[in-house]
């Protein structure tokens, strides 16, 4: 079949661009067979092939991917590794077995997450510094009060906090109060995803900027770009929306994009205008709220816009309609830096189904998939990756048991039904975010 859809990322990613140049790409040319061939190179891809190739140090293992590995959502997010469940504030007896499920597979991927990095000495300004959740307005004040209850029915520690508070903290007086959770990590994404490719297990082929255009299913998987063919007998997909366009999932799917902008590096006048104590990162009390982030580098990053996006891809022009909304949150939290700038605005995929459950297991007789991480891709990706090899290969875990706990994600209504009623909601959310945008 004819791939449908191929990445098309803007080249204006913060992250990206605030690294090192890297080597030259090593793209796929002429025909190549691979025991193991795993399709798309973010935080799920490398997670599946450093665990197959564990388990398989003889096999040959290709892992491919059509841009450089992480620099698709991978290397876009926020820069958060989320340890805790997005639906902590629910008190539905069955919710809370999935929040405690989901919590024990996000520490997992942390821990393994800070042993890499520390092992490989990855420079991605990792940072043990939790996060703040915060409000202003009353919806926002009254979802902090249900994540606390959330919070309180996992056991889980947190630090309660008033303006002043909160403004001694990170800076700007703009919150009405917050709370901050200790076990979230921070750090670069993309430097983390460089990092982690640049370690990957001898036995890993890694082969970048080679588009797959066509795929033959069939006993042997052949999978075509413009430099050449890879054939081989195993596929795994870790493509997230994407998989929509490769043959799968084409009904189950939400396929939404986020853009954020981030500024220059602030002076040291600007540091002590803006306050605060060292780096630090907000997660609104508003789910359609301003995620902002202060970086080790001294930057400060907004995020604060989403479209349901079936093209998989932001025009210049969406995102310079993206950056006026992260300009008016920026000035409204920042007034003390009134000469700082943002020096980029960038897209990137998030993917989400219906019911918040991702594609885990075997989506034909040698097709496997671990996609759809529904906004939280680091954790959620690295640990569902590791534990799909694992099931491949017949290995068996408490972990595993609660990855093929959750359920598949559920159909969508049919299009342009969908689209239709995609595009509303997002938009509505966003709209009633308010002051929390």
């Amino acid at each position: 079949m004819r791939v449908s859809v191929l990445p098309n990322d803007d080249t204006d990613c913060g992250w990206i661009n605030t690294l090192p140049p890297l080597d030259p790409a090593t793209p796929l040319q002429g025909d190549k067979d691979a025991d193991w061939v795993i399709l798309g190179a973010g935080f799920t891809g490398m997670a599946v092939a450093r665990q197959l190739a564990s388990h398989m140090p003889d096999k040959h293992i290709v892992l491919i991917d059509a841009q450089r590995a992480g620099q698709g959502a991978s290397g876009r997010n926020a820069g958060f590794i989320i340890d805790l469940p997005h639906h902590v504030d629910s008190t539905d007896i069955e919710d809370q077995t999935v929040n405690h499920r989901t919590r024990r597979l996000n520490h997992a991927a942390i821990d393994w997450l800070r042993e890499l990095v520390k092992t490989h000495n990855i420079d991605c300004q990792w940072s043990e510094r939790g996060k703040f959740h915060c409000a202003i307005e009353d919806k926002g004040v009254e979802e902090l009060q249900k994540f606390k209850r959330g919070l309180d029915a996992l056991d889980e520690p947190y630090t309660e906090l008033d303006a002043q508070a909160l403004a001694a903290r990170i800076g700007t007086p703009y919150y009405r109060e917050g709370v901050h959770t200790p076990g979230n990590i921070l750090m670069q994404p993309a430097a983390l995803a460089r990092g982690l490719a640049q370690w990957l297990p001898n036995s890993v082929e890694l082969i970048e900027n080679s588009p797959v255009v066509d795929i033959d299913y069939g006993p042997t998987v052949t999978l075509t770009t413009e430099g050449g063919r890879l054939r081989t007998p195993n596929l795994v997909l870790a493509t997230n929306g994407f998989t929509r366009g490769l043959g799968f999932l084409d009904n189950e799917l939400l396929p939404i994009f986020a853009s954020g902008s981030m500024t220059r590096p602030l002076d040291e006048e600007e540091q002590a205008a803006l306050g605060g104590e060292g780096d630090w990162g907000i997660i609104a009390g508003d789910k359609m709220g301003s995620t902002l982030r202060y970086t080790q580098d001294h930057r400060i990053f907004v995020r604060n816009t989403f479209v349901y996006n079936t093209k998989m891809y932001m025009t210049q022009a969406e995102r310079d309609k993206m950056k006026v909304w992260h300009e008016k949150a920026f000035r409204a939290r920042f007034p003390m830096l009134p000469k700082v700038d943002f020096e980029f605005t960038w897209g990137g995929n998030i993917c989400i189904s219906r019911n918040a459950a991702p594609y885990f297991g075997k989506l034909a007789d040698n097709v496997w998939a671990h996609v759809c991480q529904n906004g939280v891709g680091v954790a959620k990706g690295t640990i569902g990756g590791r534990l799909l090899a694992d099931m491949i290969v017949g290995a068996s875990s408490d972990l595993l048991d609660d990855m093929l706990a959750f359920p598949k994600p559920q159909k969508n209504p049919p299009r342009p039904f969908l689209d239709l009623a995609a595009t509303f909601m997002v938009n509505w959310e966003q709209r009633k975010a308010g002051r929390e945008r």
